[in-house]
Order: C-alpha cells, then structure tokens, then sequence
C-alpha cells in the first residue's frame, strides 16, 4: 500500500572524525523515501531548485519511489552543512540555506490524496495540517516528526496539528522538552493528552523506544566498530519503521515491534558511510539478514 512521505530534499555538507563531503544529496525525505522504498511503494512530497539535476534524481529511480509530487521552483535547494564530534552524539551547524524551502507550500498530486498511510517529516506544523486536509478520507496511519524550532516557536500550530496524528517521532530531548516530563514514560503519558496514541522515542546511539496503550517496546542501537555519519539516520529509521507498516498493511502489537526492528536496522546501516552511500548500494538481503542478527542481540532464557 502507497506511503505518502512530504519533507525535505536538500543537499549536505558533512563532516566527521571519518572525513569529510563538501556536497552530497541529502533530506529529509530522501533518506525516508529510499528506506520505505525496500518495503513499499513511496509517493514523495518536496521541493527542489534549479541546481538539483536528472543526475541526482536519479538516486529515486529503479525503486519503488514516485517523485511526481517533486516540485521545481526558481532558486537554489535546501542546503545544510554540519560538522559532528569526536563520539558523533553532538553536532554543530555551520549553515542553514533554506533557499526554496522558505517557500514550501506542498501539494499533492490528485493519487497522492487517497494515501492510507502518511508520514508528514520535519516541515511546520501548520504545513502539516494543510497536508493531512488535501487527503481524501482518514488516513489509516499518520505519523509526524517535528523539532525543537516548532516546538519552542510554534506550540499552539503544533498541538493542533498533534490532535490529527497516531504516531509521533521525535528525539528525546525534544519529547521532554514538548511534554515537560523529564521521565519518558510520564512524558508518553502527557503526549497522549494531545492525540497521539503511539510515541517513538528516538535514541541516537541507545536505539529507540516505543510506547502505548499496551505498555513499552525497546530496540537497541546495532553495534557497530566505525560509524561515520549520522546524519539521515533518524529519518531512515522513520522510513523503515513506515514502509514496514505500509506493506504489512497490519498495525498489530507485534507488527509494529517488528517496524521497530527494521527502522533500527535501516538507521544503522545509513551510518556505515556519509550522506547516502550506503543506502543506495543497499540489498533487501543485507536488511532481513540484520534483522535476524538483532533477534539474535536481544534474545535470552529465563
């Protein structure tokens, strides 16, 4: 079943102790797009400048990725450069070029709009909520990630925005900072006030965390000797963990532990190298043998 994903797509410039891109296609979206990509089949919202080429759209070809909802505007892409610490947990933004993304209004497609499941990424809130009213119907899952700009700079946008969505996606800084709680079990309980019903706590290094009505599910972070980038990563989590949803058709207790499961893996292998690098050499073979190898991380007798 289509995944309908609205974010970013931008270009990067990174650096880590592992090195250094001066230039490579990032976002959002695109990293979200080609993670779902391996389960489902992805309709993608953005938009792009006259410097994003044939060539670099290429990276969407030969999946599962429609990119009619990419739009073109007049000016220059997103761009984004970030240089990461020593232990590649803290990062310092050297530049923030919103260029045509200042002026996002996004649009979707006439077959977009019967989208069952819908991921609206980092955008502002009240962009998201124009999203979820140009859908036909109530979308089967909507699932969100916002920041701690929207959350700081718009509250009252984003908590009506809260009232529309199932799944929220957020870090846990930012999930302490939106509910107040410094606990993240009190924090879900909080969160739920505002609508959603599910909380995915994203944990960097210490893997993710998912709570709801029928109590808490934890994934580690896949050990790994020489991480390099974790840029992109928390958005391919988001894509693994959708697309998994999206082409089970099935919100099941133990499916959605299973979508926990692969968006760890996806996020993991986004780390191995910087930018995209990894996931556009990925094989559906390399992910189901990963996630066979965190069954066996986690798995002990009483």
């Amino acid at each position: 079943m289509s995944l309908l994903v609205v974010g970013s797509v931008a270009f990067d410039a990174l650096e880590s102790p592992y090195g250094k891109v001066d230039w490579t296609l990032g976002g959002a979206a695109t990293y979200f797009a080609l993670s779902a990509s391996f389960f489902a089949p992805v309709s993608l919202v953005a938009i792009v400048g006259e410097d994003f080429t044939a060539k670099d759209e290429a990276v969407f070809r030969g999946r599962h990725i429609d990119t009619e909802g990419l739009e073109r505007a007049a000016g220059k892409t997103f761009f984004w450069a970030g240089r990461y610490s020593e232990n590649l947990n803290e990062r310092v933004t050297l530049a923030t070029d919103l260029n045509v993304f200042a002026g996002f209004k996004p649009k979707l497609p006439e077959k977009y709009k019967s989208s069952k499941y819908v991921f609206l990424a980092n955008i502002a809130p009240d962009l998201q909520r124009d999203v979820l009213k140009q859908v036909k119907g109530r979308p089967k899952l909507v699932a969100l990630d916002t920041m701690n700009y929207w959350i700081e700079r718009t509250p009252d946008e984003l908590r009506e925005t809260l009232r529309h969505v199932d799944i929220l996606m957020i870090n846990d800084s930012e999930t302490r900072q939106l509910s107040n709680e410094h606990n993240l079990l009190r924090a879900a309980k909080h969160i739920f006030k505002l609508g959603p019903s599910t909380l995915v706590v994203k944990r960097g290094e210490y893997g993710a965390m998912m709570v709801d009505k029928r109590g808490v599910f934890c994934v580690p972070a896949f050990p790994l000797e020489e991480p390099h980038d974790p840029t992109g990563a928390g958005d391919s989590f988001a894509g693994g963990f959708m697309g998994y949803l999206a082409g089970a058709k099935d919100l099941s207790d133990a499916t959605l532990r299973r979508a926990m499961v692969y968006g760890s893996v996806l996020g993991s292998f986004t780390v191995e190298k910087f930018g995209l690098d990894r996931l556009r050499v990925l094989k559906r073979s390399e992910i189901h043998a990963r996630a066979r190898h965190f069954a066996k991380l986690t798995q002990f007798k009483l």
